[in-house]
């Protein structure tokens, strides 16, 4: 079902409310090992050459990074739907213009 222009516009705007209060972010993975020896806790990423980095958290780092990972991935979810939105809006304001192969 199609939505109307003022229907995309309030969603549009109510999803770029929720980006103020999005929180800390960070790129990555964090988890839990089972108990052994050393730091149970760790961080992964990639850094700008593509590689996997990694470095092992306190426990405070971990919850802290895990908020954070989350918040990035709750951020990306909202992008995509915004740019979803943005389509659906610029094809039906372009809707009346002449296409182009």
């Amino acid at each position: 079902m199609r939505r109307t222009l003022p229907e995309l516009e309030k969603e549009y705007g109510r999803l770029a409310a929720s980006l103020a209060h999005v929180g800390y972010i960070t790129q990555g993975s964090v988890f839990e090992r089972k108990k052994g020896p050393g730091s149970r806790f760790q961080w992964t990423w990639k850094n700008k050459q593509q590689k996997t980095e990694s470095v092992t958290l306190t426990k405070e780092q971990y919850h802290w990074l895990k908020k954070a990972v989350t918040n990035q991935r709750r951020l990306n979810k909202t992008l995509a739907q915004m740019r979803r939105i943005s389509e659906q809006v610029l094809q039906s304001s372009s809707a009346k213009s002449k296409t182009r192969k």
